[in-house]
């Protein structure tokens, strides 16, 4: 007797057979910055580098969704630790969900990238996407002018303009460079959560030296901002900047009782010039640094941490850009030098205590620091709620009903974040 399949029994024996197929994993990331280069006018088609972390633990695979009315040409996948190539697939909704992706949709297309290794516990694995589209509805050129229309959700971006191109507008505020080949880069951070809809024009000009053929990878290093301390009085002359977006710092304070003056941290940096094998946080003066902990994000590797004080920075031989006095303090974090090609990200763990800027005044809390990386997080202790912030911050609460601010600082400065609160 043949026997009968009701549809509901077909779905839930559908759903079974996924699920032998592939562990399903809700897909997570973070660090996300995208670099869209126009290609010529008449290609109607812009090169996309993506730079993303995947960190779902165990995930073998990294998916990114292919926009639709986009022909798609992916080029290369990038493992950003190693520089090492990684295998990748194009695959359907279906096939997607098959591999372990829920909620994949159907009715779209998936670069399907197998991941040099599964993702740590509390790690990331980074990874560089280098594909081209062609989408005539969002770069186009129309008597003369050539126009880039496109809604950009993810929160770190730029654009570079084609060779010889000079920029007409942008209706997005947006940091403006020219590169060493003579092309002209916007960029910006998105501090909302929709997606920025994008739109930029420029036109061709004789004028603008022209690039060369090949496209030539910058290093785009990582860079933090330090304050200039200059004559305002004066124009600065041969002045350079670092493009603000693509620098990939980040650093989340964990308040503390007030009483305590102490605060938990941890800081993400990424060390990419070669031979360099070790990391410096110099404590400011005032704060005292304990607990130290570092691990790299890529393996979840532990490392060797060391807290030196006056001449011991020196016998350890590390050299400071002015030499230590007996109160200089420096946490010195210890790994493998990094070898040409590759790069290492690290995760470094501190508690800072600082009575001159976390205290208790008047029975409010008081926080008083000055931000460098272009994003900082701060989180409040347990039975406080805010009442003041002097910089512009998202907030939110979280599950444990935490007050969480979020200051996205996408100037070349350093910004002076005071926080009051008080107690429930």
């Amino acid at each position: 007797m043949v026997p009968s399949f009701t549809p509901w029994k077909l779905l839930f024996f559908s759903l079974i057979s996924l699920s032998l197929n592939a562990q399903s994993f809700r897909q997570t990331q973070e660090d996300s910055y995208t670099r869209y280069e126009l290609l010529d006018p008449a290609s109607q088609s812009f090169r996309i580098i993506y730079d993303v972390s995947a960190t779902a633990v165990g995930a073998p695979f990294y998916f990114n969704t292919l926009r639709k009315g986009s022909e798609h040409t992916v080029d290369a996948v990038y493992d950003r630790a190693s520089g090492q190539t990684l295998e990748w697939k194009i695959v359907d909704g279906v096939t997607a969900l098959k591999n372990g992706l829920q909620y994949a949709n159907s009715e779209v297309e998936y670069l399907q990238v197998s991941l040099p290794r599964p993702v740590p516990q509390n790690g990331a694995i980074r990874i560089r996407i280098d594909k081209t589209y062609k989408d005539p509805a969002s770069y186009y050129e129309e008597n003369g002018t050539i126009t880039f229309d496109r809604s950009l959700g993810i929160q770190r971006n730029s654009v570079v303009l084609p060779a010889s191109y000079e920029l007409l507008s942008c209706n997005y505020p947006s940091q403006v460079e020219t590169l060493d080949d003579g092309r002209i880069k916007l960029s910006f951070m998105n501090r909302g959560a929709a997606p920025v809809p994008y739109k930029i024009t420029g036109k061709y000009s004789q004028t603008m030296s022209k690039a060369p053929s090949k496209i030539v990878e910058a290093p785009w290093p990582d860079y933090d901002a330090k304050p200039s301390g200059r004559d305002k009085s004066h124009a600065r002359l041969d002045f350079n900047f670092s493009e603000r977006a693509f620098q990939n710092r980040e650093i989340v304070y964990y308040l503390q009782q007030p009483e305590t003056h102490d605060f938990r941290l941890y800081h993400d940096y990424t060390e990419t010039r070669p031979g360099v094998d070790k990391y410096l946080n110099i404590v400011r003066a005032g704060s005292k640094a304990s607990d130290p902990s570092a691990y790299i994000l890529d393996t979840g590797e532990e490392l060797k941490v060391e807290t030196l004080k006056g001449s011991a920075i020196t016998d350890a031989g590390i050299s400071l850009s002015t030499p230590p006095s007996p109160e200089t303090e420096v946490i010195a974090i210890w790994f493998d030098p990094v070898k040409p090609g590759t790069s290492t990200r690290l995760r470094i763990w501190e508690t800072y205590t600082d009575p001159n800027r976390y205290l208790l005044h008047n029975n409010e809390l008081i926080w008083d620091r000055s931000f460098g990386r272009n994003r900082n997080e701060v989180v409040m202790p347990s039975g406080w709620y805010l009442v003041q912030s002097s910089i512009p911050a998202i907030i939110k609460t979280t599950s444990e009903g935490l007050v969480h601010l979020t200051f996205w600082n996408d100037r070349p400065d350093n910004i002076d974040v005071h926080l009051v609160g008080r107690r429930h």
